[in-house]
């Protein structure tokens, strides 16, 4: 397991690849979602893997039930559970929190994880965009929750994870002219010479748009790349996990934004 990791001022940005887990076929090996079919026990041995190689409590990461909208929750911890033990996950794209030390996670296989950050306010947002969520605004949607918790536009660092590339995210043109009707920037063609959408260009053009302009990209496609789970290229297949939190602070510690350190596992 060698999850690309950034660190920038007490901010942590994670994706994970698909090695390292005990799933087995076809969802080897470190699949992380919990509604592809899989067996449920590794999936919770994947989660909990994956929780601790990053430093974090398996406990203190909070999941979504992303459904291609755009609705966004506020947390300041994880979800509740009932009396028979069973977590009520509502149905969301993004998660926000200002509760420093607690981790955001965002399932994909294709389509784009974006984590966003300000560390001098103290918030953090997890947002799961793919086509349908891209042309929702569920990027958008989520920095506003964040402004509303006091983070500024300005601050927020963003970080796009893992996901199929504009040269490869083949749909009919009549597709890519409905999504570049409402992000210009998503409109692509493959390297084939067909329509194309390109959501990671259009999550950056979003965020730009409200303000956010310090945003990094992951030169992975999912699809190209046999180290990541693609569901255009598998059809049955495990999902990767992007996380974004915050170091607690301790007494008389002043937040701020150093150099950016990246551990990528090279």
């Amino acid at each position: 397991m060698t999850p690309e990791q950034h660190h920038v001022g007490g901010a942590h940005f994670a994706f994970t690849d698909r090695w390292g887990g005990v799933s087995a076929v076809p969802y080897e090996e470190l699949n992380l979602g919990g509604a592809v079919g899989d067996d449920p026990a590794a999936v919770l041995a994947n989660r909990a893997l994956a929780a601790r190689s990053l430093g974090l409590a398996p406990d203190r990461v909070v999941w979504m039930n992303q459904v291609h909208g755009r609705d966004v929750a506020v947390v300041d911890g994880p979800w509740g559970a009932d009396a028979a033990g069973e977590q009520h996950i509502p149905a969301v794209d993004a998660v926000v929190t200002a509760r420093r030390g607690l981790a955001l996670a965002v399932l994909t296989a294709d389509c784009t994880p974006v984590l966003l950050a300000d560390p001098v306010a103290g918030v953090v947002a997890a947002a799961h965009a793919g086509r349908p969520g891209l042309v929702a605004g569920v990027v958008p949607a989520a920095v506003e929750a964040m402004v509303a918790l006091g983070a500024d536009p300005a601050r927020i660092l963003a970080r796009t994870g893992p996901a199929v590339c504009g040269h490869c995210y083949e749909v009919p043109a009549q597709m890519r002219e409905a999504v570049a009707e409402v992000v210009p920037a998503a409109r692509a063609e493959t390297s084939w010479g067909t329509p194309a959408v390109d959501v990671v260009a259009g999550v950056h053009a979003q965020l730009a748009e409200a303000g956010v302009v310090n945003g990094v990209r992951s030169p992975v496609c999912t699809l190209e790349s046999r180290d990541h789970f693609s569901y255009r290229r598998d059809r049955v297949t495990g999902r990767l996990a992007g996380y974004v939190w915050l170091t607690e602070l301790s007494r008389g510690t002043t937040p701020g934004l150093p150099g950016e350190k990246k551990n990528d596992g090279s």
